[in-house]
C-alpha cells in the first residue's frame, strides 16, 4: 500500500542542471558567478562572508546612532582596566584576591597553575575583555536580532584565537612541559599535525578508524537486512528473548549520521538493549547519496525512508501496530510522517518517540547563525558542484559552535602538550560523515529552519498541509541538556503542538552521549541523570524554564525509563517469527548491511 500514491522511490527524472541552475525562488545561478561563490565558500568552510558582514555593518552602524551606548562602552572598558590593574598587584601578593570566574562551561582556566603569577593576570585580562566584547555586541538599539547573534558569535570566535591557552609562552602547563621536556612536546605536537594535515589534503580519516569498522568492533547487534531501495536498508535484529512483544519498535535515525549510533557497542547499543528487553527491533540504515542523487528531496526521504519501511514492516508484523522512534532529523521526518498518516486515518502507530528532534525552528539554538537567505544561497552555489554537501563540511560548522572544546582543546592537547587522544567508538563514528543531497539540504534549511513551516501550520506534503495537532498517538520526548544541535527548550515545543499524552525526559548531556547512555556495564556514565514528566493532553507547561524547575533530577539512564513506557503501551507477548532476510551474493544479506560501508 503506498501511502501517498506512487513510489517516488526512483531517480527524479527531467534535466539536473535545470533543477540546479535555479534557486528555489527562481533566480538563476550565473556559472561564472558559481565558480567564485564555489572558491570563496571552500575558503570560508561554508560560512557566507556577505552573512557575516551584513551583521557587522548593522551593528557597527547603529552603534555609531548610539552614543549613550558608546559612552556605556568606555566606561565599561575603563572600570574593567581598573578592575585588572588592581586584581594584578594584588595577586602577586595574595592568590585568593577576588577574580572573575569563566562561564561552567569554559574549562580553559580551571587548573591550579591558572593561579600563579603572571598567569592568572592574563587569564582575568582575556576574560575581562571576552565580557567587554559580549557587552558591546549585544544590546544595541535597533539591530535585528539574527545580525546580533552572528556578529557577538563571531567575535566570540576571533577572541578565542587569542586565548592566552592556546600559546607556548602564555599557557603554564605547555610551558612547563616545554621546558622539561626539552621542546618534546612540541615535536610530537608538529608530527601531530603534519598527521592531521596529510589526512585532510589526502581526504583521509583520523588515525584508529579502522580499528571501529561496522560489522567488526561496532554495529554488532546480531540481525539481517529485510528489505531495500536505493535510498535504505531495513534491518529487522534477532530476537534475544522467548517472547517479544507484540508491537514492534522501528528505528529512523538522521540522514546525516551512519545508523551505528544507535548500535554501536555491546556495551553501548540502544538497539541491543532494546533486542534484550524483548523488543522485536526494525533499524533504518540510510545510503550515503553522491552526486547522482542530487536531486532527492524531503519528500523522497519522506517516502523511501519512512513509508516504505513502515510499509515493509506491515508486510511482515501484518496485524501489528509499530513503536515508532526517531533520532534528530530522523526525528523531524518520523514527526512529519506521523502529522500526515494521521490526517489520512490511516495511522499504523502505537507511539511515537523523538529523540533530540526538533519541529519548530523559531529557536534552533547556534546552528540557526548559520541559517538566513544569504547563508542557504552561498551553500546552494556550494552543492551545486558536486550535487551534495560534504559531511565535513557540516562537521565544521558544529565544531565551530563548540570550538573551546572540538578546536581550541584540541590545539593545546595534541600540537602544544603533544599528546595523542586514544580513538574511542564514538570519535570514529563521529569521523564516519555522510553527504546531504544538494536538493533535499536546500528544502530542509528553507522549509524547517528559516521559514518553520512545519509548527506554523504550512507544511505540505502531496499538495496537502499537515499539521502537528492531528498527532494523537501517545508521545515520549527525549532532550538533552546540553545539546549544542537541538537545544532542549526548542525540542521541547512539541509538547504543545501535538494532541496526545506526553512524556518528556531531559537527560544530562550533550546530543549524542546523553542519548548514547546504557544503564549499566563498563562505558555507563557515571554522572548519568534525568528528568522526566507525563503529562496529559494539553496540561504540558507552556514555558520549558518552568518544566525544568518543577521537575525533579533522578540518578541513571533513561533508557529503562523508555522501555517501561514501551512495555505499558504494548499489547502482550508473542512468539518471534524467523526473519525472512534478503540474498547477497547467493546468501542472506546480515546486518549491518552494504550501505553502512558506502563512504
Amino acid at each position: 500500500m503506498k501511502v501517498f500514491g506512487s513510489s517516488v522511490c526512483h531517480h527524479r527524472k527531467g534535466c539536473p542542471m535545470m533543477l540546479s541552475s535555479l534557486s528555489p525562488r527562481g533566480h538563476e545561478q550565473v556559472p561564472t558567478e558559481l565558480a567564485l561563490h564555489r572558491w570563496l565558500a571552500r575558503l570560508s568552510h561554508g560560512v557566507s562572508p556577505v552573512s557575516v558582514s551584513l551583521a557587522y555593518a548593522d551593528w557597527f552602524n547603529h552603534l555609531l546612532l548610539s552614543p549613550s551606548k558608546q559612552v556605556d562602552l568606555l566606561f565599561s572598558a575603563v572600570s574593567k582596566s581598573l578592575v585588572w590593574l588592581q586584581y594584578a598587584a594584588q595577586s602577586w601578593q595574595d592568590e585568593s584576591a577576588p577574580k572573575l570566574a569563566p562561564t561552567p562551561r569554559d574549562k580553559r582556566f580551571v587548573r591550579s597553575d591558572w593561579s600563579q603569577p603572571p598567569f592568572n593576570s592574563l587569564a582575568q585580562a582575556f576574560l575581562l575583555q571576552d565580557q567587554w566584547w559580549a557587552e558591546a555586541m549585544t544590546g544595541v538599539r535597533g539591530v535585528s536580532r539574527h545580525h546580533e547573534e552572528v556578529a557577538a558569535f563571531t567575535t566570540r570566535q576571533w577572541l578565542d584565537i587569542w586565548s592566552p591557552s592556546n600559546f607556548i609562552a602564555t599557557n603554564p602547563r605547555v610551558l612547563q612541559k616545554t621546558l622539561t621536556t626539552g621542546g618534546e612536546n612540541l615535536v610530537n605536537g608538529f608530527s601531530n599535525w603534519w598527521r592531521d594535515a596529510l589526512a585532510v589534503l589526502g581526504d583521509g580519516k583520523p588515525r584508529g578508524v579502522e580499528k571501529f569498522l561496522p560489522g567488526q568492533a561496532v554495529a554488532l547487534t546480531p540481525g539481517k537486512v529485510v528489505f531495500k531501495n536505493r535510498l535504505i536498508e531495513l534491518i529487522q535484529y534477532e530476537p534475544a528473548t522467548a517472547n517479544v512483544h507484540r508491537e514492534p519498535v522501528v528505528i529512523i535515525p538522521s540522514w546525516i549520521m551512519k545508523y551505528y549510533i544507535l548500535d554501536l557497542t555491546p556495551n553501548d547499543s540502544l538497539a541491543g538493549y532494546l533486542v534484550e528487553q524483548g523488543h522485536t527491533v526494525f533499524m533504518v540504515s540510510w545510503k550515503n547519496p553522491d552526486g547522482d542523487d542530487r536531486n532527492l528531496g524531503l519528500d523522497d526521504y519522506l517516502e523511501c525512508g519512512v513509508m516504505e519501511a513502515i510499509q515493509a514492516i506491515q508486510l511482515i508484523r501484518p496485524q501489528a501496530l509499530i513503536h515508532a522512534m526517531g533520532y534528530c532529523l530522523g526525528g523531524t521526518l518520523l514527526a512529519i510522517a506521523s502529522a500526515a498518516l494521521s490526517g489520512r486515518g490511516c495511522h499504523p502507530f502505537k507511539t511515537l518517540t523523538l529523540l533530540a528532534a526538533q519541529t519548530d525552528f523559531h529557536e534552533p539554538g547556534e546552528l540557526g547563525l548559520f541559517i538566513d537567505e544569504s547563508q542557504i544561497s552561498f551553500l546552494e552555489d556550494l552543492m551545486s558542484e558536486r550535487g551534495y554537501l560534504d559531511g565535513r563540511q557540516m562537521a565544521g560548522a558544529f565544531a565551530l559552535i563548540r570550538s573551546k572544546d572540538l578546536v581550541w582543546s584540541k590545539l593545546v592537547h595534541e600540537y602544544l602538550m603533544g599528546a595523542h587522544t586514544p580513538m574511542t567508538a564514538m570519535r570514529a563514528w563521529n569521523a564516519d560523515a555522510t553527504r546531504m543531497p544538494q536538493r533535499m539540504h536546500s528544502e530542509y534549511l528553507r522549509r524547517l529552519y528559516l521559514h518553520n513551516d512545519l509548527a506554523e501550520g504550512r507544511y505540505r506534503i502531496a499538495g496537502k498541509t499537515i499539521s502537528l495537532a492531528d498527532i494523537t498517538v501517545p508521545l515520549f520526548l527525549v532532550a538533552t541538556e546540553a545539546d549544542h544541535v537541538s537545544p532542549w527548550k526548542s525540542v521541547y515545543k512539541i509538547s504543545g503542538l501535538v494532541s496526545g499524552p506526553v512524556d518528556f525526559v531531559l537527560s544530562a548531556g550533550g546530543h549524542n552521549a546523553g542519548i548514547v547512555n546504557p544503564p549499566a556495564g563498563p562505558v555507563a556514565h557515571s554522572q548519568a541523570g534525568f528528568r522526566c514528566a507525563s503529562h496529559a493532553p494539553g496540561e504540558v507547561l507552556d514555558n520549558p524554564q518552568d518544566w525544568f524547575d518543577a521537575t525533579p533530577a533522578r540518578r541513571g539512564s533513561w533508557w529503562p525509563r523508555w522501555h517501561e513506557w514501551l512495555h505499558a503501551h504494548s499489547s502482550g507477548m508473542i512468539q518471534p517469527a524467523p526473519i525472512k532476510a534478503l540474498a547477497f551474493n547467493g546468501a542472506p544479506l546480515a546486518a549491518p548491511g552494504l550501505y553502512v560501508h558506502l563512504s
